[in-house]
């Protein structure tokens, strides 16, 4: 059964990140060998998350059917940009200047530590580089960056010492971003690190906002990022599919709905 933090097995979570590792795609005795197990395991464990759609078989291999959560954090920020620019401004304006507040590693939440420039007295605690560089030294705001390992393509530090770190603060409002959602488990990150971090700040802060956009419902992802009812509000570029929107109002979730800028309309 798979672990309560987990939305896959531990054998799953492990083939899943050693693909992370190797670029997205690998031949299944590639696999084998690194994981220390038969190949006749690896194309189980395979057959299991293709039917989830985290993964695509083809003759001989494997490769992860997301692939954006693999590009550096510095391309993804040139992507969709005008849609997260417009999340971001509306994020910044739910968070009151004088706030202790928690920015992860995710493109948009880049966004967001641009649109809180304007903001005064800010704690702001990240272990991410672009948030970081955007906040420091300005209008009185304190950055405190997180130690722990540094993962080159989120920009960003991992690990226990970065979780110890951000449990020291007392966490006003978190803005983090996800790679996935479904209907039965929620809110899904493709990192262990990643994901671990996610659950210990939302745990801990009063508020939570998820910025990510509609592409992501429906998306499958490995690890659980946090509880449903430790988030907020969702907001987001469009409104999701039905079966979604109604999961989140069951969930008592706000659904923040982001302007067009142009037409002053939700779309």
């Amino acid at each position: 059964m798979p672990h309560t933090e987990n939305h896959a097995t531990h054998r799953e979570v492990e083939l899943l990140e050693t693909l992370r590792a190797q670029g997205g795609s690998a031949r299944t005795s590639h696999l084998a060998d690194v994981l220390s197990v038969s190949e006749e395991t690896i194309r189980r464990t395979v057959k299991v998350l293709a039917k989830t759609g985290m993964v695509q078989r083809v003759h001989g291999g494997v490769y992860l059917s997301n692939t954006e959560a693999l590009d550096p954090v510095g391309s993804r920020l040139k992507i969709r940009t005008k849609a997260k620019g417009q999340i971001a401004a509306v994020a910044a304006s739910m968070i009151p200047s004088g706030s202790c507040v928690f920015l992860d590693v995710g493109s948009t939440t880049a966004h967001v530590a641009t649109g809180l420039r304007s903001h005064r007295d800010l704690k702001v605690v990240t272990n991410g580089i672009h948030a970081a560089q955007a906040l420091v030294d300005n209008n009185d705001n304190q950055v405190f960056l997180a130690g722990g390992a540094l993962y080159h393509v989120e920009d960003g530090t991992f690990g226990p010492e970065t979780i110890e770190f951000v449990e020291r603060f007392n966490i006003d409002v978190a803005v983090i971003s996800i790679d996935g959602f479904d209907c039965e488990t929620g809110f899904l990150l493709s990192s262990a690190a990643e994901a671990a971090l996610a659950r210990a700040v939302t745990q801990r802060a009063r508020r939570v906002l998820v910025v990510t956009d509609v592409t992501k419902f429906g998306q499958s992802a490995p690890l659980i990022a946090c509880k449903p009812r430790d988030v907020t509000a969702v907001l987001i570029d469009k409104l999701p599919d039905r079966i979604f929107h109604q999961k989140l109002i069951e969930w008592e979730i706000e659904v923040v709905v982001v302007p067009d800028s142009k037409t002053g309309k939700t779309r």
